[in-house]
């Protein structure tokens, strides 16, 4: 099992805890939601939990909820800018198919 985080991702995460002053890493996992079943959340981790499964990419510690983790094995974390537009992308095999608005997927 393994999460990866792109360096343009590592990169943005870095700076973005260096300005924050505090946390140790980022947290990724699903959740029920929008048209197609699930959608990603992202947040700044300022203390572990207990059943956090940890990995380490680019300098940057990732922690998933074991719930999560089988819907995001395998998944490569990028940050990108497209026109006006920014933030991060979801390489995540597991995905079957997406909502037309993007914003949810399914496995």
């Amino acid at each position: 099992m393994a999460i990866t985080v792109t360096e343009r991702a590592a990169k943005h995460v870095s700076n973005f805890l260096a300005k924050r002053g505090k946390g140790i890493g980022l947290r990724l996992g699903v959740r029920t939601t929008g048209c197609s079943g699930m959608a990603y959340k992202l947040e700044f981790v300022d203390e572990v939990q207990a059943d956090d499964v940890r990995f380490e990419s680019g300098g940057v510690v990732v922690f998933v909820d074991p719930k999560s983790l089988p819907y995001l094995d395998g998944m490569e974390l990028d940050f990108a800018r497209e026109g006006l537009n920014e933030g991060f992308k979801f390489n995540n095999p597991n995905v079957k198919n997406t909502c037309g608005c993007g914003e949810s997927f399914n496995v």
